[in-house]
């Protein structure tokens, strides 16, 4: 308990920094009641097979009939729905926040395996996956889905199934996204693609330029890229993650590619989405952050860029997840 109260104490210190500006009578306000967080499960049509999901709700929600904007948050590779509380303590921040003025909201943290969260390029080899299931991975029936769109899951099961039980504001304007790393990706691809579900999307540390990931010949890759020993890293981790899932065809890879998915919204109008990204500046991926920020300037489009002393760890995500949640709260105020 001890150590709780420890945390609870630096992150909520830390909170207060991230709105400093909040209106003199938010920070005089009586001592803050926290929110809570529940484990949920679903049927996901799109995958097969039933998943989890971690739903914070904000201190008022038990005493209220309100509804509540959303915020989606995704975890990275080799990650899973518990680690926006039990590592980042998302929780903790939130309530601190929302006690000095920050408007509620509910954050859902789904379960999205080592996908990308998208939809595979390949049926999956579910025995060959069981065989080999990592020891990260929880149970081989959740892990290793038979029809893996993983895209279709958050965008049509899960933003359904949230808005069908809980007090939600279900509609555009009152939902966003976030995550990091490979959930960093993940936002920033689902706001690009189903351009009617989410008015704003925050990358922490993401992956958000894959195509430095891709098979030989597709694209030239940004100077100091993560693939800088290219012979060396392409055979295992997120190369071979991600290439699992992209597959070997040069369409695909563009199609999954957010940059592209951005030109692909501007010609058809679709709206655009509120961005926002942060990376460390001893990142891996800082190359491909960097050089997604660029191709958006190029393009007149615009992205709320910074980047921070950091590595591409729990003490960075930590350090800026309440930056996000209070951005992605403003954003669906508006």
């Amino acid at each position: 308990m001890k150590a709780r109260r420890v945390v609870r104490q630096g992150l909520a210190a830390l909170a207060v920094c991230v709105v400093a500006a909040a209106p003199a009578a938010a920070q005089n306000a009586a001592p803050a009641r926290h929110g809570r967080v529940v484990t949920d499960s679903l049927w996901s049509y799109a995958l097969g097979t039933w998943k989890k999901a971690v739903v914070y709700l904000p201190p008022s929600y038990d005493r209220s009939r309100d509804r509540y904007p959303v915020a989606y948050y995704l975890h990275g590779l080799s990650g899973n729905e518990t680690n926006w509380v039990k590592a980042g303590h998302i929780d903790v921040v939130a309530d601190s926040l929302m006690a000095r003025g920050m408007r509620e909201m509910v954050i859902v943290m789904p379960d999205g395996d080592d996908s990308w969260w998208m939809t595979a390029s390949s049926l999956p080899d579910v025995p060959g996956c069981v065989r080999t299931l990592p020891s990260y991975a929880g149970p081989a029936e959740t892990y290793c889905v038979p029809w893996p769109h993983y895209d279709d899951y958050v965008a049509y099961d899960l933003v359904r199934f949230i808005d069908g039980k809980y007090r939600t504001r279900a509609d555009r304007a009152h939902r966003g996204i976030a995550g990091l790393s490979m959930g960093g990706y993940g936002a920033l691809m689902f706001s690009l693609q189903y351009p009617q579900l989410f008015a704003a999307a925050a990358s922490h540390s993401g992956v958000v330029w894959p195509l430095e990931w891709a098979p030989d010949g597709i694209v030239a890759r940004p100077a100091e890229s993560v693939d800088s020993s290219w012979k060396r890293v392409r055979a295992g981790g997120v190369g071979q993650s991600m290439r699992a899932v992209f597959g070997k065809d040069t369409s695909a890879w563009y199609s999954r590619d957010p940059v592209h998915m951005l030109d692909r919204s501007k010609a058809r109008n679709a709206p655009l989405p509120a961005m926002k990204a942060d990376v460390g500046t001893s990142d891996p991926f800082l190359a491909g952050n960097r050089a997604f920020r660029d191709a958006l300037k190029a393009r007149g489009v615009a992205l709320e860029y910074t980047e921070y002393p950091g590595a591409h760890d729990w003490k960075f995500w930590n350090g800026h997840v309440g930056e996000s949640l209070g951005w992605l709260a403003k954003q669906m105020a508006r």
